[in-house]
């Protein structure tokens, strides 16, 4: 499984997080191609090594004409889904802008819909985070672990006046996440920086056990008395032995609880990105019939689950413990069938042979627009799937 550790010792902003993935070897020409599709006039990408406190780094600048308008999380999505990133850079950089959107939402009291992305919404930050989900992707990036993350100390200004650091939908975002001390009077952790990891970490911790392969270092803006301002990607693969994943379960018992109520839950649970979510029919206290909701999240998704399990159901309590998971090195793939394009997810069994797996959506739409039975569609995917097209352990 193909690592990557995120040394935050000096925070992390977007145009760090994209100077250390160029570092690590991700080509500028493809960063600025995928931004290019977006629609952004004018964006583009530079990278130039400097040295800070003695240490190399990229630094990265984006470069656009002035803009003077802001954008809502629909506009941006409406951009990233009309470009020609591959699928899985779509749904990381919509991920990213989502998890964003609604940390905005939260702080300033209004639904995710109304929120008025100021800086966040400059074609700089898009160009950041398209840019970082494109990177991840070309790297074959499988799971992020992340060091806690300092903020900083002081003031800093934003378009709504000036804030104490870390900054509102900053801090928004770190909930959850472990923060680090520091005496740093500077914003360190900005509110992009913040959402990439928010909405990518899969935990938060020292480095995992790993075998290194690369190092990319990404510098910030400012320089910084006493420590080099950079942020440091250490990218490699799961040590023999090691765990292949960790997640948390959290979960309720409710006998309480109408049908309709739970319902409604289970679609919300789904909605905060968790890996799982399941119902198991239990038999409770004075022979009550029951029901236990789990969802298995990453560790930056608890607190948001826990709200919504107790708001919705009114439970008193619930339960969660971190788990192990083994997961196949996997990587999403289309194949051509004669009803259409189908895509899907490769797997790979431990003895390296590939799996096919068409998904549900995609054979539905088709089987729905034509007017066949899902049944042919799914045949028809696995029949075209040639394994010699595809190639062990890049994740895509």
């Amino acid at each position: 499984m193909k690592l990557l550790y995120f040394d935050c010792a000096s925070g992390i902003s977007g145009d760090m997080t994209l100077g250390a993935l160029i570092d690590l070897g991700v080509d500028l020409g493809q960063l600025n191609a995928s931004i290019a599709s977006l629609g952004l006039p004018d964006c583009r990408l530079t990278a130039t090594e400097v040295r800070k406190n003695g240490f190399r780094a990229v630094q990265v600048m984006v470069h656009y004409p002035p803009e003077h308008k802001h954008r809502h999380l629909q506009h941006i999505l409406e951009m990233i889904g009309g470009s020609n990133l591959a699928p899985r850079q779509k749904e990381l950089a919509a991920r990213i802008f989502t998890r964003l959107g609604e940390a905005e939402a939260k702080v300033h009291g209004v639904p995710v819909e109304k929120v008025h992305f100021h800086e966040v919404g400059a074609a700089d930050s898009i160009a950041d985070i398209v840019g970082t989900a494109v990177g991840l992707d070309l790297l074959g990036v499988q799971r992020i672990v992340v060091s806690p993350v300092p903020t900083g100390t002081g003031k800093v200004r934003i378009a709504h006046g000036e804030c104490s650091i870390p900054a509102p939908a900053t801090a928004e975002l770190l909930r959850g996440i472990p923060l680090a001390a520091s005496s740093v009077e500077a914003e360190l952790t900005t509110p992009t920086g913040a959402a990439i990891l928010a909405a990518l970490a899969d935990e938060f911790g020292p480095p995992p056990a790993m075998t290194i392969q690369r190092i990319g270092c990404g510098a910030g803006q400012r320089d910084l008395e006493g420590q080099p301002n950079l942020l440091r990607l250490l990218l490699g693969v799961a040590a023999a032995g090691a765990p292949g994943d960790q997640a948390w379960v959290v979960e309720t018992n409710l006998d309480d609880t109408s049908g309709e109520l739970i319902g409604h839950c289970t679609a919300l649970l789904w909605e905060a990105d968790p890996l799982d979510v399941y119902l198991t029919s239990i038999q409770m206290k004075k022979n009550r019939p029951g029901v236990k909701i789990t969802v298995l999240c990453r560790a930056a998704e608890i607190e948001r689950i826990e709200e919504i399990l107790f708001r919705e159901t009114g439970t008193l309590g619930v339960r969660r413990w971190p788990v192990s998971r083994r997961v196949l090195a996997r990587q999403t793939h289309r194949v051509v069938t004669n009803y259409g394009p189908v895509e899907g997810k490769v797997g790979w069994l431990p003895g390296g042979l590939p799996r096919f797996s068409p998904e549900f959506e995609a054979c539905r739409r088709i089987a729905v627009a034509q007017r066949v039975s899902l049944q042919a569609v799914y045949e028809a995917a696995q029949q075209a799937f040639n394994p010699r097209e595809v190639h062990h352990g890049a994740d895509r």
